[in-house]
C-alpha cells in the first residue's frame, strides 16, 4: 500500500531509525532519510531496500545545518518528521556534556525552526527512559515528576521534551508524541539489519554478540553489587521491531488528529537483569560467553522498567516479542554480518 504521505526521518540510518524506516515503507509511507552518518553506515540502505523491495531516498546532512535542512524541506512536501538523530551513549555524555547538548538540544532547535518555517508541525520524537533518573519508583510512569536525570544524555532528552511541550502550548496546531524508549535490542528477523556500533559497544547486546563471535575477548558486566536479586542491573529490554511498530502507531495517531502533545513509554513492562539476558542468550543460541564483572558505569541506575498501560490505551500498541526472540534475532544478525555493515551480509543477493 502506497500513498500515505511523505516523511522526513532524521537519523534514519541508525539502529532504531533503520528498523523504523522498514516498517514505515511497508506501511505505505514515502520516506526521506536525513543522517550525517556519524554512527551509522550508508550501506544500511541497500539492506533496507532488500527487505522492503522499495528504493531508499537518503540525504546526507546534519540537523544543526539550517541551510541544508531548509533545502531538503524546500524540495520535499513532508507531512511529518520522525526525529531519531542524536548522540546516545550515557557514559560518553558524562565525559562530553557540551558535545551532547550541542548535538541533541541545539540540533533539535534548528530542526524545529525549519519545520516551523515550512509549516510542518507533526513530530514523533525519540526520547528515552533515562529522563526518569535514579530516584523514581519502578515501574516508571509518564505522569511521574522528572527533574534530575542522572546523566547529560538523559537531561538532553528531557530538555527537548520540555521544548516540544512549550512549542505545542504556544501553537496548538502542533501534534507531537515523545516516545520514551527503554532498552532496544534485537534485529530484523531477516538478519540484514541490526545494531552496528562504532568502536567498543556501549550497550549490552552488541557487546554480547561481538563476544560470542570472538571479536571481543569477553563481555564486561558493569557491576554485580546493585540492590537486585542477582546484583546486576535490571532493564526493560524491548525488541527493536516492536519499537519500530510503536513509531508507526504513534504517527498514525497524530495523522488521525488524536494527539496534541503526549509522552508515551515504549517498553515491555518487564525487567530482566544483565545476568538473565546473558544466560538466555547462551541457552537460546547454544553458545558460551566469557564475562568479567567490572565497576559500575557513571550515570547508570539499578533498575528501570516501564509502565506500558498508556501505550496500550492511547496507541493501541503493545510489545509482542519476548527475550528469546531478542537474543535469537541479535545473534542471527551478528552471524550473518560478522563485520556489521563493513562487508556484504552472508547470503545477501543483489536485486540488480
Amino acid at each position: 500500500m502506497r500513498g500515505r504521505g511523505k516523511l522526513l526521518v532524521t537519523g534514519g540510518a541508525g539502529f532504531i531509525g533503520s528498523h523504523t524506516v522498514v516498517e514505515l515503507l511497508q506501511a505505505g509511507y514515502e520516506v526521506v532519510i536525513y543522517d550525517n552518518l556519524s554512527n551509522s553506515s550508508s550501506l544500511v540502505f541497500e539492506r533496507v531496500s532488500q527487505i522492503t523491495k522499495i528504493p531508499v531516498t537518503f540525504i546526507e546532512g546534519d540537523i544543526r545545518d539550517v541551510s541544508g535542512l531548509d533545502e531538503v524541506f524546500t524540495h520535499h512536501d513532508f507531512e511529518a518528521v520522525l526525529h531519531f538523530a542524536g548522540l546516545k551513549a550515557v557514559s560518553e555524555s558524562v565525559q562530553e556534556p557540551i558535545r551532547y547538548y550541542n548535538n541533541n538540544v541545539f540540533g533539535t532547535l534548528q530542526l524545529l525552526e525549519v519545520m516551523t518555517n515550512h509549516d510542518v508541525k507533526t513530530m514523533i520524537f525519540s526520547s528515552s527512559a533515562t529522563v526518569y533518573g535514579s530516584d523514581g519508583v519502578v515501574p516508571f510512569r509518564e505522569d511521574m515528576c522528572v527533574s534530575a536525570p542522572s546523566n547529560p544524555y538523559g537531561m538532553s532528552k528531557l530538555m527537548i521534551e520540555n521544548i516540544l511541550s512549550d512549542i505545542q502550548k504556544a501553537d496548538n496546531s502542533w501534534q507531537i508524541i515523545c516516545l520514551r524508549y527503554f532498552n532496544p535490542v534485537g534485529a530484523h528477523p531477516s538478519g540484514l539489519i541490526g545494531e552496528d556500533p562504532s568502536g567498543v559497544p556501549n550497550n549490552l547486546m552488541p557487546f554480547l554478540t561481538q563476544t560470542a563471535l570472538g571479536r571481543r575477548d569477553m563481555l564486561r558486566i558493569f557491576g554485580d553489587d546493585y540492590p537486585t536479586p542477582d546484583g546486576s542491573a535490571i532493564r526493560d529490554f524491548i525488541h527493536v521491531v516492536d519499537l519500530a511498530e510503536a513509531h508507526v502507531a504513534a504517527l498514525q495517531k497524530c495523522q488521525g488528529g488524536g494527539c496534541s502533545f503526549h509522552i508515551v513509554n515504549v517498553g515491555t513492562g518487564k525487567g530482566y537483569s544483565v545476568f538473565q539476558v546473558l544466560r538466555t542468550f547462551e541457552n537460546i543460541n547454544k553458545v558460551k560467553i566469557p564475562f568479567q564483572v567490572v565497576n559500575r558505569r557513571a550515570g547508570d541506575v539499578a533498575v528501570s522498567f516501564a509502565d506500558t498501560e498508556l501505550a496500550k490505551k492511547f496507541l493501541s500498541w503493545r510489545a509482542s516479542r519476548g527475550l528469546d526472540a531478542m537474543c535469537r534475532d541479535s545473534w542471527h544478525w551478528q552471524r550473518k554480518s560478522p563485520a556489521g555493515f563493513k562487508e556484504p551480509a552472508a547470503d545477501l543477493v543483489s536485486d540488480s
